[in-house]
């Protein structure tokens, strides 16, 4: 799995990186078919913004997540992810 990681208006620091890495590992681990990952870290005023684009086989998952903390975003985004990973995963399993 190959992780694209974008920030606007904020500096993607090494704690940040290896935040966002351990945090997709979880999805590898539910999920073995995901090709590649682009995320986008931003910052708006006082909210902080999360969002991740996953290509998989058969097909895109989006989900973007706000919050007022970086690392709480990025969680929340997690999160969300998984579910929708998930989802997908029983979809392929029923074909």
């Amino acid at each position: 799995m190959q992780i694209n990681l974008t920030g606007h208006h904020v500096e993607i620091t090494d704690a940040l990186r290896d935040y966002v890495d351990s945090k997709f590992s979880k999805l590898q681990r539910h999920f073995d078919h995901i090709n590649n990952v682009h995320v986008i870290l931003n910052v708006e005023k006082l909210t902080q913004k999360a969002e991740a684009t996953l290509h998989l086989n058969g097909g895109e998952i989006f989900a973007d997540s706000q919050h007022e903390d970086m690392y709480a975003a990025i969680d929340g985004l997690i999160d969300k992810l998984d579910r929708q990973v998930i989802k997908h995963k029983e979809k392929i399993k029923r074909h």
